[in-house]
């Protein structure tokens, strides 16, 4: 970066990033994909089986970034006041006075998403979207900034309500955790063993400041006419054939927005000052496939949402 201060806020991202490595075995596209998210001021959904390390994710992230944080285990039977606050009576003023939920902090992890109701799922919705809260017809802003990073577990069906595409849509990326390989494996096992005997490593930390300013100099990061015409032919490729016919709700303008915000933070973690069309088809999948809707006969012949944005890759010339 030409600036000095930018330089001093890319390489604190760049300590962060390196914090994150240190505690997570294997999972760097996850590690890279939460800074994304926190350059790009976007949410993140993350899915796995149990015991990849998704809650360790944010928590880690959480005692780095030096931003308030809070969590919510969703269950069946979580009302939305148990998120976004409600309003308490107050003897002494005679008064009700609004007392702020977990969702009135800069990192939020939702733990398993999808066992929360639906009138839950509105209200995170919200707050999502709008970056506030409304309860008791008054409006209450969030924090700034302010990131969701929720978890779903996809093995399990009982007592889940799936995420409505409004929803997803709302998630900045969409991130599937696969098994660690046996390498992986044991370096975990080493990791842990240190971690209990007391001598695992120091956390960095950067203040809401230089998130802030890393955000801005991470949207300022140049985005070339050809790329973003680039970006514009993967989403028109999900309304138009050959694709069309196995997608039933194509990719929304909101997909380019992210699709932009992605490469440029992408780029700008690896130091340069303009995206690449390598930056486009590496955050692709992840910020498109949860944006798409296949239709009954896709989903019989086996085809993914992921596949067919693979496919749309590869049938279409970067510049």
């Amino acid at each position: 970066m030409p600036e000095t201060g930018s330089a001093l806020h890319a390489q604190k991202i760049a300590s962060l990033g390196e914090t994150l490595t240190a505690g997570l075995i294997g999972h760097d596209v996850l590690i890279e994909r939460l800074l994304i998210a926190i350059l790009a001021g976007g949410h993140v959904l993350v899915e796995g089986a149990p015991g990849l390390a998704k809650t360790r994710a944010v928590k880690l992230l959480a005692a780095a970034q030096g931003g308030s944080f809070a969590r919510i285990q969703c269950t069946p039977d979580l009302l939305p006041s148990d998120a976004t606050g409600t309003h308490v009576y107050r003897p002494e003023t005679g008064s009700f006075e609004f007392s702020p939920g977990p969702v009135f902090h800069n990192l939020l992890l939702v733990d398993e998403i999808n066992r929360a109701p639906p009138k839950v799922q509105s209200a995170l919705l919200e707050a999502m979207a709008e970056q506030q809260v409304t309860s008791g017809g008054e409006t209450h802003p969030l924090p700034d900034p302010f990131t969701v990073v929720a978890t779903q577990n996809p093995i399990e069906h009982e007592g889940t309500f799936p995420l409505p595409e409004a929803q997803l849509d709302r998630f900045l990326l969409h991130i599937m955790l696969e098994l660690p390989d046996a390498v992986a494996e044991r370096q975990i096992l080493d990791l842990v063993e240190a971690e209990q005997s007391g001598t695992g490593g120091a956390i960095s930390s950067l203040d809401l400041g230089d998130i802030t300013a890393a955000r801005s100099e991470a949207m300022a990061v140049h985005l070339s006419p050809a790329l973003r015409d680039f970006i514009v032919r993967l989403v028109m490729a999900t309304r138009d054939e050959p694709f069309r016919s196995e997608i039933d709700h194509p990719v929304s303008p909101r997909g380019s927005l992210a699709l932009a915000a992605c490469a440029k933070a992408r780029a700008y973690l690896r130091g340069r000052d303009h995206a690449l069309p390598e930056d486009v088809e590496a955050v692709a999948g992840d910020a498109l496939s949860h944006r798409l809707v296949l239709s009954w006969r896709a989903t019989a012949d086996g085809r993914t949402a992921r596949g067919i944005i693979a496919d749309i890759l590869s049938a279409t010339e970067a510049l």
